[in-house]
């Protein structure tokens, strides 16, 4: 079984003045426009103490500190703390957009993992499997416990759909984040995503690669059936 890599969760600014840089959240951060601040955005829509993410044994939050402006989770206003997962979007007031992903693993892909195109039999059992219902999964007939992140989800679902196809980033930004979203969420931000679902398909099956990249084009799920 190949060693577990410890990781911290971040956030990415995509958009606005911090486009591009990341913070690990190994602590409390604050944000708003003071000097204090532990992220500094330097503009009148920002408060001065506007929101705070901090982590606990659930996991990590955010909470608006009565900004003037607002917090937005996922497109929507918060007044009460926020539980966030993968891909999750926070907007501070309307001048700077982060997304939250659970790891540090934010570089960009290594290599392609190419490999031979699979023909599915129809009835022909894979070694992976979604139960779409109720949003489980199965690595040779192992459940994936705790289960995958709505947003890791979301992915593998895109993925399960088209087996053995290349889909395109722009589908698979759409399908996680939405129409609505798709255009802000940076390539930084799915490259992380796809790094941490990657480590928990190795983690039930680390002798198989699920996910492939197909540089220039996008990802494919390579699903055999068993040996």
């Amino acid at each position: 079984m190949r060693k577990q890599i410890e990781e911290n969760p971040m956030i990415l600014a995509q958009t606005g003045p911090f486009d591009g840089q990341r913070w690990v959240i190994d602590k409390e951060l604050i944000i708003g426009r003071d000097d204090d601040c532990d992220i500094i955005i330097p503009n009148r829509q920002v408060s001065r103490h506007h929101a705070r993410l901090y982590q606990n044994s659930k996991g990590v939050w955010v909470e608006d500190l009565g900004s003037k402006n607002g917090t937005h989770f996922n497109g929507n206003s918060i007044d009460q703390p926020v539980l966030l997962q993968d891909g999750d979007i926070i907007q501070i007031a309307y001048t700077q957009q982060f997304v939250f992903v659970s790891s540090d693993a934010t570089m960009p892909l290594d290599g392609d993992f190419e490999r031979p195109r699979l023909i599915t039999q129809p009835g022909e059992t894979r070694l992976l499997r979604l139960e779409k219902k109720s949003r489980r999964v199965w690595v040779k007939n192992t459940e994936i416990v705790p289960p995958l992140s709505v947003s890791q989800y979301k992915l593998l679902e895109t993925l399960y759909e088209q087996p053995g196809q290349v889909v395109s980033r722009s589908k698979i930004i759409e399908g996680i984040w939405g129409q609505e979203h798709a255009i802000a969420v940076s390539d930084q931000a799915l490259d992380a995503l796809v790094r941490r679902l990657r480590d928990r398909l190795a983690e039930a099956d680390p002798t198989h690669q699920y996910i492939v990249t197909v540089r220039g084009h996008g990802l494919r799920l390579e699903n055999p059936g068993p040996a």
